[in-house]
């Protein structure tokens, strides 16, 4: 039986209306981001500068659902070069205000703008002379005339079927945030590097943070041999260092070469004479190499890419450093 045989089942009645709302959901949601998109204007660049030349830290407010989408932007901004931290407005007006000072901005969500617990603390944070940027869809609210930018977030209706539950307006507040971080980490000129350096714990982290000169063997525990070792002592060296591979360095531990468990097995396959030949008639000449300066992730590529388990790390005359195993990277959960 072919796929145009099969009997495709009918939606029941109320999969369907599941369907029909989860699509309506998405749709009332992204014309209210699109909506948002062609409102924005220069008030918009104005809080990117402002926030650039801000000597303190950008202190989020918002309560209920603002309140979560708060705490997820104080969080991508921190996380993105903008040092940022939120503070519960019903807390900040029991003590928590001594939190902002006059160095700070306060951006303060709030749907309506008529949030009790935030426009309550709005004359207490003119008189210390901090600057608020309002995240609002009240353009008339309380919230609104307080503040010195207001940043439009309003939408023409909720996506909950009762027009009730905060949804597309939350959704606006998240999506502008995101927006407001990223032109901010374009501003800065922040790099992935720097991602990485507030997210040490993370694969990304490991990744963009370890180098190969941390994970790679050195000293003895590196299988090399001179160019003229007999088969014999390259062997003794392969064994004894667990690999699967030796390192043909000269004298001046320049790399020439390299010789692997498979080039022994294509030489048996060949019929090469091996009693008598020496490192330097056997080896792989030219093999792939990695700085030791360079990224860890660099060298899980080159592996990759060539379908190789270990590649060696030379120092920036070019000489042997040290050398990198597959299971190096694995160890120190690069890969």
């Amino acid at each position: 039986m072919n796929a145009s045989q099969v009997a495709v089942r009918p939606v029941a009645p109320e999969d369907q209306r599941a369907l029909d709302l989860a699509r309506s959901t998405l749709a009332i949601e992204v014309q209210a981001l699109q909506s948002m998109a062609d409102r924005l204007n220069q008030v918009f660049a104005q809080v990117v500068q402002q926030i650039l030349r801000l000597p303190g830290r950008v202190v989020v407010m918002g309560m209920g659902k603002s309140g979560h989408v708060g705490r997820k932007l104080a969080a991508t901004l921190a996380s993105t070069g903008t040092p940022a931290f939120f503070v519960h407005p019903a807390e900040a007006s029991h003590g928590d205000l001594g939190m902002v000072t006059d160095k700070d901005l306060v951006l303060a969500l709030s749907n309506s703008g008529e949030s009790d617990e935030i426009t309550s603390l709005l004359s207490a944070l003119k008189r210390q002379g901090v600057g608020i940027v309002a995240m609002t869809g009240g353009l008339q609210s309380t919230l609104a005339r307080h503040a010195d930018w207001v940043l439009d977030t309003s939408v023409e209706r909720e996506a909950c079927p009762l027009n009730l539950a905060p949804t597309a307006s939350t959704t606006a507040q998240l999506a502008l945030g995101d927006a407001l971080a990223m032109a901010l980490l374009d501003a800065r000129g922040f790099r992935a590097e720097d991602f990485a350096r507030s997210h040490p714990g993370g694969s990304l982290g490991r990744k963009l943070l370890t180098h190969v000169a941390d994970v790679m063997r050195s000293g003895s525990d590196v299988p090399a041999v001179q160019p003229d070792a007999d088969f014999s002592t390259l062997m003794r060296e392969m064994g004894a260092k667990g690999l699967g591979c030796a390192v043909v360095v000269d004298a001046q531990q320049q790399v020439q070469g390299i010789f692997t468990d498979g080039d022994l097995r294509r030489c048996i396959e060949a019929g090469t004479e091996l009693r008598t030949a020496t490192a330097g008639q056997l080896m792989h000449a030219r093999p792939k190499t990695v700085s030791t300066e360079a990224l860890a992730v660099d060298a899980a590529q080159l592996m990759e890419q060539h379908g190789i388990t270990s590649v060696m790390a030379v120092d920036a005359a070019g000489r042997l450093a040290g050398i990198v195993h597959i299971r190096d990277l694995m160890r120190a959960k690069v890969i």
